[in-house]
């Protein structure tokens, strides 16, 4: 019986002791970061809460009080901000995953031809290149290819990359410029084009996290930054359509 009630009083202990970490995301990596916290959750019954969209977004956010405790973002530049003004934590930014652009479509008879020869009036999407990074190397790659300025007012810009492969996918975009990751997602109609943009074509999506003051001592949110570096994490993040460090 004393080892039962000792049993009861430990399990109690440990339930008034899990946490809830509230991480902001960016867009394009929010079904992996799904996947991972269920994990992470599972294996040590803390809880995670998200907040989701453009790095530039989360950014501006984190700089007005916003209260999260890390931030998963899709380029290198904003946590290294963040860590120079101070709003993150030195010496706890970290590359978590590489992403990697495709061009996507779900309408008919799509060529699927960096040279957009089947656009005639219809639109290409893309996420906006003033505060997704995502965005930022899909305008990158098509200056580079020399499409920008013939098709360029014919492209229509998304929050975030989520919004862009939303206009591909209900037909209001005959192309999406996405990362790779989002074109495996299983809900998504079938597509006539998927095909993988040279990474020499634009500036390296290396995304990084960091932790941020709000959880500078929060021993909890460090032990998520150390899970995104476990080796079955970044098997998920490579499985999920990632590169990883």
């Amino acid at each position: 019986m004393r080892l039962a009630i000792l049993f009861i009083t430990v399990g109690f202990f440990d339930a008034v002791q899990a946490e809830t970490l509230t991480v902001a995301v960016a867009s394009n990596f929010a079904p992996t970061a799904e996947q991972i916290a269920a994990d992470f959750t599972a294996q040590t019954g803390h809880e995670i809460r998200f907040s989701t969209g453009s790095t530039g977004k989360l950014h501006t956010q984190v700089l007005h009080g916003a209260p999260y405790d890390i931030f998963l973002a899709a380029d290198s530049q904003s946590p290294r901000m963040l860590e120079e003004s101070g709003e993150g934590v030195k010496g706890t930014r970290l590359t978590y995953a590489r992403g990697v652009l495709v061009l996507w479509s779900v309408a008919e008879q799509a060529s699927c031809s960096f040279h957009f020869d089947d656009l005639g009036h219809a639109r290409l999407a893309i996420a906006n290149p003033t505060t997704a990074p995502y965005g930022r190397a899909a305008k990158e790659f098509l200056e580079l290819t020399g499409s920008w300025q013939r098709i360029s007012a014919q492209v229509v810009y998304g929050e975030n990359v989520a919004q862009a492969l939303h206009f591909a996918a209900t037909s209001n975009a005959r192309y999406a410029i996405i990362a790779k990751s989002q074109s495996l997602e299983a809900k998504l109609p079938a597509a006539t084009c998927v095909r993988h943009i040279p990474e020499e074509t634009y500036t390296a999506l290396k995304q990084d996290a960091i932790l941020l003051q709000r959880a500078a001592d929060n021993p909890v949110a460090m032990q998520f930054l150390q899970y995104l570096q476990e080796p079955a994490t970044r098997d998920t993040i490579r499985r999920m359509g990632y590169g990883v460090p």
